[in-house]
């Protein structure tokens, strides 16, 4: 029985994401993700529980971020948003893919040099951290992400 409960609030939250990625007003932050869903709760932990020396923001995703948006990538859907350090956006962020389905999570940790001279390309300067182990479809698509931001050259 406590099976089937996870499952329907699982399909009622898709459900909800869904309606959410589809209407432009609507933002459901990766913080509100994982304090909503126990399952994408445990795949952030268990991201976790093998990292080392990461920020309280990133551990918790409680900097600004983007609202959630449904990805599709070689036919599965990822719910993709970006998180990054209160008053240093551009310089500490990470972008993070919750699998819909399999109840794994993904996440591209980004740093850019401090005082970094504007004449030179944060993209040559900046060093980027794989968590969770992402296969080459999701770095490509976390990648996008990152790539998708006007001042990233």
């Amino acid at each position: 029985m406590q099976r089937l409960n996870v499952t329907v609030a699982a399909l009622l939250l898709g459900g909800v994401l869904t309606a959410q990625a589809a209407d432009h007003d609507a933002a459901f932050l990766p913080a509100e993700l994982l304090g909503s869903n126990a399952e994408y709760r445990e795949a952030w932990q268990e991201l976790l529980s093998d990292e080392q020396r990461l920020p309280d923001w990133l551990i918790n995703l409680s900097g600004p971020s983007t609202s959630i948006q449904v990805v599709e990538v070689d036919s599965d859907r990822y719910l993709v948003g970006q998180v990054c350090e209160a008053h240093n956006c551009f310089a500490q962020r990470v972008y993070v893919a919750f699998e819909w389905q399999d109840d794994d999570a993904y996440a591209l940790y980004v740093q850019v040099p401090d005082g970094l001279a504007e004449d030179r390309a944060p993209s040559e300067h900046a060093s980027l951290r794989w968590l969770g182990d992402p296969n080459e479809e999701i770095r490509r698509m976390l990648l996008e992400q990152l790539r998708s931001d006007p001042n990233w050259y």
